[in-house]
């Protein structure tokens, strides 16, 4: 059945009355939209992405359009939920004929061998990391999502565009799921320190979908722009937007409880308008979160590392066994866990590995540093035996 036709669109409406106002759209999209405006073409953001077709809300209403004009060879450059696009109404079916820069991404390795990095959410404010209390906390994978979160800015250069709404970040917020199940006030004071030790800046909130602790505050937040709820399956997302929407629109399970692990009920990537105001996307749970990018993330997350390294003896220090060196002091002493300095050197050598595959001048870094540690093995070995070369 053929869907309705829509009107052409004017770009002189005010973005205020909008009818997408709601779902974000203000100056700066309006700005970036109007050559297409003048081609005829109308706008619309994409809700939810199945199989080569998108529903998009447009102007008119929700309608399904072909993704066949925006099927790039890059990954990076495929339709997205949350993406901006221009759409052409006229005809059966209708078509995305283009894609507006993104602000902001959200971007993970692909669990293949190949070099790709998958887009899980554009045009985002703020990437809130859902994290269930019912199990134990798992510390490196909170640092895991967080340095990925905050190496989110610069969207736009994903689509290949000179173009954009200029450079923004999306800011990451840590929500603490089923704080009902935690059995007194002292054991979540100090589990939400925990996680406030790993996620400097980051505003940490335990909230129950149950009882209602934290809600009011947590809508508050995600009221203002468009938000995406991350995390593994069980972690409480889909009710968590059930609660701020007011009603079930997402389906549930409930997790396994021998280890707290949810299924994937939620299968695709869904934007939702909340009655508070604001948007939200709801993603499936994830199994893996493999770093893409993301030095700049891993550097904030960890910053108070890179702030002892400054105090090294040697500007390369390698933090291994070299004299005068402020990281392995710290560590000594207590005053920097050695978990977190593990934690911290894993996941430098993974987005390392990761850049490495696309970068030549990284991977000759690689090289010239194992030829280092080899030449340094050698020798050590060599004094140990009493011989000199």
């Amino acid at each position: 059945m053929s869907l309705p036709s829509i009107p052409s669109f004017s770009s002189s409406l005010s973005t205020a009355a909008h009818p997408l106002a709601a779902y974000g759209w203000d100056d700066d999209w309006a700005a970036e939209f109007a050559p297409y405006a003048a081609q005829g073409l109308v706008p619309g953001r994409v809700v939810r992405v199945d199989r080569g077709r998108c529903d998009i809300v447009t102007p008119e209403g929700t309608i399904w359009a072909d993704t066949a004009f925006v099927v790039p060879r890059d990954p990076m450059r495929i339709i997205c939920t949350g993406d901006w696009a221009a759409v052409d109404a006229d005809g059966d079916p209708r078509f995305v004929r283009t894609l507006l820069p993104r602000r902001t991404a959200f971007v993970r390795s692909t669990s293949s061998k190949r070099s790709e990095g998958q887009v899980l959410a554009t045009n985002v404010d703020h990437i809130v990391i859902c994290v269930s209390l019912a199990v134990e906390l798992d510390l490196g994978r909170v640092e895991r999502f967080l340095a990925l979160a905050m190496s989110s800015s610069g969207g736009d250069a994903l689509l290949g565009d000179a173009a954009g709404a200029g450079e923004r970040t999306a800011a990451p917020v840590v929500v603490l799921t089923k704080a009902d199940l935690v059995p007194d006030a002292a054991t979540l004071s100090h589990l939400v320190q925990d996680i406030e030790r790993v996620a400097p800046g980051v505003q940490v909130l335990p909230v129950s979908s149950t009882s209602g602790e934290g809600i009011d505050v947590f809508s508050a937040i995600v009221s203002g722009g468009t938000s995406v709820l991350l995390g593994v399956s069980g972690a409480g997302k889909s009710t968590l937007a059930n609660t701020l929407l007011g009603q079930d629109v997402m389906e549930v399970q409930a997790a396994r409880d021998v280890d707290g692990k949810g299924r994937h009920t939620t299968t695709t990537r869904n934007l939702l308008v909340l009655p508070s105001g604001g948007v939200l996307i709801d993603t499936p749970g994830l199994r893996g979160v493999g770093l893409w990018d993301a030095g700049v993330g891993v550097g904030q997350v960890f910053s108070e590392i890179e702030e002892l390294a400054e105090g090294c003896r040697f500007h390369d220090c390698g933090h291994e066994a070299e004299p005068g060196c402020a990281v392995r002091e710290a560590i000594e002493d207590g005053t920097l866990p050695e978990r977190r300095f593990d934690s911290y050197r894993k996941l430098q050598r993974e987005n390392q590995r990761i850049v490495a595959k696309t970068d030549a001048r990284v991977r000759a870094e690689i090289r010239r540093d194992w030829k280092r540690k080899g030449a340094e093995g050698r020798a050590a070995m060599d004094a140990k035996r009493g011989r000199i070369r």
